[in-house]
């Protein structure tokens, strides 16, 4: 099923629970604007190349549109789409005044120069510069991207609309960034897990964790997680997974990915196993943290986790998420579970628009207290009526959505 299809399934679950009116759900459904550019560039070879960008600005009710770019070379804009009407359902969700967007460049990174990123980046910017900024959408890090290419974006949007530097978030803390951006979605996978287990009389040292991706989203919850006492037995990257039953040495694995290009591959401590192996294991907690899509119809049937936390953007097929729901298997959706990003990045913004800069440990206790804040909402509002958790995070969002565009008129 293609991204976009499936998050209308989800979307429409909901709203057919809020018995939302045909007129309404096209309204909400529909992205604002959606741009397609073409991006020039001269290689460090000499050749010219013509790649592909793309921004999708799905809707701006609640606030300016929010939402990550992405360098991957399988981009496409029905992904785009899919991802920023997920980022309007995970900013309302947690309750952000913001809207949702989401932006790529059909590229891979890894095969490039830094030289060649930055003209690509430049270029990129050159062809949206008008269409976001700080009141507008703010963009911000993706899979392929980073503090470096967001520093690169303000620097060529400031050229043409003055200092700025709210236009973007995830920026390097020397570039007006905010300390904890990078260790945000992680750690509030972290905070929701530990919430969630505690609802469902779990303790830590009794769950065993499998987490597939181990890049900036899946360390950082390794890393929480074990230092929570998690016992993760099973950790995965696009190199290969590794097994321990007594539990894997998650600061070694850290160390050893750091030194080893952000990759575990040839790791010794462990057995090694396939990620498919990995989704499938015996163990209390399951994290896919990398691509989406890996939980399917084909697999979902021999899920051994009884909880799912979706640290990835849409790493369950709608099919095998009705298996799953069937099966009495608990899902924390993505639009909750990864969101401890996007919080941390409106604290930047904040930040920004003030001229005035938080310590770590203020950024930590807000994320703290705004993710349990959302995750005690979903929780509540999953037992009222009775449906997933995915769903009443839907019905939450959808709700506010349409508050909010309700509350402004359509004239």
């Amino acid at each position: 099923m293609k991204a976009h299809a499936a998050v209308r399934l989800y979307f429409d679950r909901a709203a057919d629970r809020l018995d939302l009116a045909p007129a309404l759900r096209r309204l909400l459904i529909i992205p604002k604007r959606e741009v397609q550019v073409q991006i020039p560039v001269e290689m460090d070879d000499g050749r010219l190349e013509t790649f592909i960008g793309y921004r999708v600005q799905h809707d701006d009710s609640r606030g300016p549109m929010k939402g990550g770019l992405r360098y991957h070379h399988e981009v496409d804009l029905d992904e785009v789409r899919a991802l920023a009407t997920l980022m309007t359902w995970k900013t309302a969700v947690v309750d952000l005044p913001y809207g949702g967007a989401k932006g790529g460049i059909a590229i891979d990174p890894k095969k490039l120069s830094a030289k060649e990123l930055e003209r690509i980046t430049r270029k990129f910017t050159d062809q949206i510069h008008d269409i976001i900024g700080p009141h507008e959408d703010i963009p911000a890090p993706d899979m392929g991207t980073s503090s470096r290419e967001m520093a690169w974006i303000r620097n060529q949007w400031e050229k043409y609309h003055g200092f700025g530097p709210a236009v973007i978030t995830g920026k390097p803390v020397e570039h007006y960034g905010v300390e904890g951006r990078e260790e945000a979605t992680g750690r509030g996978v972290g905070i929701l897990a530990y919430k969630l287990l505690g609802h469902l009389n779990r303790k830590p040292n009794q769950t065993r964790v499998a987490l597939q991706g181990f890049g900036n989203v899946g360390s950082h919850a390794a890393k929480f997680l074990h230092e929570s006492e998690y016992k993760i037995v099973a950790v995965g990257d696009h190199t290969g997974a590794y097994f321990r039953r007594e539990g894997l040495d998650i600061p070694k694995m850290l160390k050893y990915s750091l030194a080893n290009k952000g990759m575990l591959q040839g790791y010794t401590d462990a057995d090694r196993i396939t990620n498919d192996q990995l989704l499938e294991l015996e163990c209390e907690l399951l994290i896919p943290a990398a691509l989406g899509g890996v939980i399917t119809a084909k697999n979902a049937e021999r899920i051994k986790a009884p909880i799912i936390i979706e640290a990835a953007n849409a790493p369950t097929d709608p099919d095998a998420d009705a298996i799953l729901e069937e099966r009495g298997i608990k899902v924390l959706p993505d639009i909750l579970a990864n969101a401890g990003g996007v919080t941390v990045s409106y604290f930047e913004w904040v930040q920004n628009l003030q001229f005035y800069k938080w310590g770590l440990n203020r950024v930590r206790q807000e994320l703290d207290s705004v993710l349990s804040r959302a995750f005690d909402a979903v929780w509540q509002e999953a037992n009222t009526q009775r449906c997933s958790l995915r769903t009443a995070a839907y019905m939450i969002a959808i709700r506010r959505v349409k508050a909010a565009t309700e509350l402004a008129g359509l004239g």
